[in-house]
């Protein structure tokens, strides 16, 4: 370094100086000096500039100052400036400043004040910046606040409100100007200790945002989907009413509630009665649902109408329910609001007053003194509307302490009305769609004979599920020479197809084997060609089982069984002593439908006098859950447990035992027990049934 040179030295608080200089100078802020004995007022160049006079036209007094405030912060400004001097204290202000120009700008200003040993305020020191921009900027962040339709506000770190955009003064229903400073969990106290104070401390804490929804007690009464995120100043904080939202996904979910039960059966009487459990407290504070018999005349009042279901919310009001619900079907007057609306199909409503008003239309007695306890303070009548005509009716009560139903509701309670008369109109008619299919399938299927000292039993059960008609059908006849038949077929489907081709085969059957003494195979081989030859297309398995019995067999009290089995379930046979057998061929012989060239065999067994055989369509044994192997062991262990039951009685238990009444699959069956024929046919078996062709038994010697 050249020594010749001596470089300028600044001492260290030149430097400070400087640098306090140059980050003015960047910031661009202006410094002022209030001289406040003499009352001269220095600004310097950046501080002059700011407020749009230059060294020249600056006077350097207060008034100076005051000539460039907007008019409406000049009171405000002044009486800060005010407070400072009397209080030898700090001034903060923010205020506008308006330019020969026209031109509107922002300044931040700050001071001090100087005081003498006597406490006497001398000067006002302090800086002031141009913060238009920043000003611009926070102002369109407000305007986008205050615009939104979501709710805002924000809390410093002291919980204390900030900011509460319009909206949110709207929810919390109260003036923002009040909120502002004011500490959260003072202006809201039910906030103490619920999932809002739990979550926004979570959020402070942790600086991590958090989403909730939560429920605020009255006067708010109402849920709130929330948004919190915190940052250095505190918490801000976005929410929604979601209570309008929420009561939609209630009604929906109660309609879906509804429209379930309903659809999952055709028992639809009992899932109405079930509904009173549904709308309860939805859609009100205690429901009774009527039904009106099937026969009841259209425009009906008191006769046929029953209630079927109630509910009320408060579990200690329901025994109370209970009694008015059974009394008060009786006690009406035939101008009761229940029977004006059975008969009109309108809805009643009722929005007050609903207690005495009911009092005046019972006659006195216990539902008179019981509507009195329940209280009601409005009510709802619905009709449940069928096709052509109301097929029951809903009764929808509040208390006092609960708000008529609202415009929504009334739409939600009149959807379920809607679906529960449809429900009940749709179970009338596939009931009777039912009753006239069984009807046409038991017509084909008809009575059996009964044979000297044998007892035959037939059941059919059509499926829970099915249309009541199908291809299952049993068979038991007589032959020329004496010998009893049973048969037992099922053609493929479950239809009036099935039932059609079922009829017809069941004749033809009727016709070949009657027409001699053909055996079964013969039968079933004779009936696969005459198939063939009508175009009778289906398939089809059958079992023919013909008894038979020589004098010298009737002596020895046994009896033969021919049979032939054309791809359908084993007959059993329940021997007299209890054991059950299954009477096998194998390999099965092709069903019939498929080759009429196949070849048929017959099986023949000996049965003692006291036997049981059984034959059945494989909906007895086939289940779901279920095949056809497990479906005849359960089958066979039946059999053992009831094979001392008179026969109609095990026919039933059967049925009941292993499909419970209600099958998957059409069942049909046909039994037949062998008596003795050394003693006289017994009561049980009912009266001898014979065509009058067929001869006399011979008697035994």
């Amino acid at each position: 370094m050249d020594d010749s040179v001596n470089p300028t030295l600044f001492d260290k608080d030149d430097t400070e100086r400087l640098r306090a200089e140059l980050a003015m100078e960047a910031a661009g802020i202006g410094t002022f000096d209030w001289d406040l004995t003499t009352g001269q007022l220095d600004w310097d160049d950046r501080l002059i500039a700011i407020f749009g006079y230059d060294p020249d036209t600056f006077d350097r007094s207060i008034d100076g100052f005051n000539a460039r405030l907007h008019p409406d912060d000049l009171d405000r400004v002044t009486a800060a400036l005010q407070t400072a001097i009397d209080s030898c204290g700090d001034f903060e202000a923010v205020y506008r400043v308006c330019l020969p120009d026209g031109d509107t700008r922002w300044v931040s200003a700050r001071g001090r004040t100087l005081c003498d040993p006597d406490g006497t305020a001398v000067r006002l020191l302090g800086a002031a910046s141009d913060v238009t921009s920043q000003h611009e900027a926070d102002q369109s962040v407000t305007r986008v606040l205050e615009a939104m339709p979501a709710a805002f506000f924000s809390l410093d770190r002291d919980w204390r409100f900030s900011y509460v955009n319009a909206q949110a003064e709207r929810l919390l229903q109260t003036d923002r100007g009040q909120l502002v400073e004011q500490v959260i969990w003072e202006a809201f106290p039910d906030a103490v200790g619920s999932p809002f104070e739990a979550h926004y401390r979570h959020a402070m804490t942790s600086g991590e945002n958090v989403s909730f929804e939560a429920y605020y007690p009255p006067p708010l009464d109402a849920h709130y989907e929330v948004l919190a995120w915190p940052s250095p100043d505190g918490l801000a904080v976005y929410f929604l009413n979601s209570t309008e939202r929420r009561r939609q996904h209630e009604r929906l979910q109660l309609l879906a509630a509804v429209t379930h039960q309903l659809a999952g059966t055709m028992q639809a009487e009992q899932a109405v009665a079930r509904l009173a459990q549904l709308v309860v407290p939805a859609l009100g504070d205690w429901c009774i649902v009527t039904l009106v018999e099937e026969g009841a005349p259209h425009g009906t009042t008191r006769r046929g109408a029953r209630d079927v279901g109630w509910w009320h919310r408060d579990p200690e009001a329901r025994p109370l329910l209970d009694s008015y619900a059974a009394a008060r079907m009786s006690a009406l007057r035939d101008d009761s609001f229940l029977l004006r609306s059975l008969a009109t199909g309108q809805r009643i409503v009722r929005e007050s007053g609903a207690t005495d008003a009911v009092r005046g239309v019972l006659y006195p007695g216990e539902a008179h003194e019981l509507i009195g306890r329940l209280g009601p303070e409005s009510f709802l009548i619905l009709p449940l509307r069928g096709r052509d005509r109301t097929v029951g009716l809903l009764t929808l009560s509040n208390g006092p302490d609960r708000a008529p139903m609202s415009p929504e509701d009334l739409i939600t309670a009149g959807e379920v009305a809607a679906r529960a008369g449809l429900a009940l109109d749709n179970a009338r008619l596939y009931r009777q769609q039912r009753l006239l299919a069984e009807e046409l399938q038991r017509s084909l299927l008809t009575e059996p004979p009964e044979p000297d000292h044998a007892e035959i039993v037939v059941r059919y059960l059509p499926a829970v599920e099915a249309a009541a008609v199908g291809g299952d059908w049993y068979d038991a006849f007589m032959q020329a020479d004496g010998a009893t038949t049973l048969v037992i077929g099922d053609v493929a489907g479950h239809d009036i197809t099935a039932a059609a081709t079922m009829g017809q085969l069941r004749g033809l059957l009727r016709g070949i084997a009657t027409n001699d003494n053909s055996g079964p195979a013969d039968v079933l081989s004779r009936l696969d060609g005459s198939m063939a030859l009508l175009d009778m297309r289906g398939l089809v398995t059958a079992t023919v089982a013909r008894f038979e019995q020589t004098m010298d067999e009737r002596l020895r009290g046994v009896t033969r069984m021919r049979w032939s089995n054309a791809g359908h379930p084993p007959p059993l046979v329940v021997h007299p002593d209890g054991t059950v057998a299954e009477l096998t061929r194998r390999p099965s012989e092709m069903m019939l439908g498929i080759d009429p060239g196949t070849a048929r065999t017959e099986s023949v067994v000996t049965l003692d006098r006291g036997a049981t055989v059984l034959l059945y369509t494989d909906g007895l044994i086939e289940r779901r859950d279920r095949d056809l192997d497990a479906g005849l062991a359960a089958l066979t262990e039946a059999l053992t447990d009831l094979a001392d039951l008179p026969l109609q009685e095990l026919c039933d238990r059967l049925l009941e035992r292993l499909v419970h009444g209600r099958p998957d699959d059409d069942v049909a069956l046909v039994a037949a027990r062998l008596h003795r024929q050394d003693r006289p046919r017994p009561a049980e078996a009912g009266p001898r049934k014979l065509p009058d062709p067929i001869p006399e038994e011979p008697s035994i010697p």
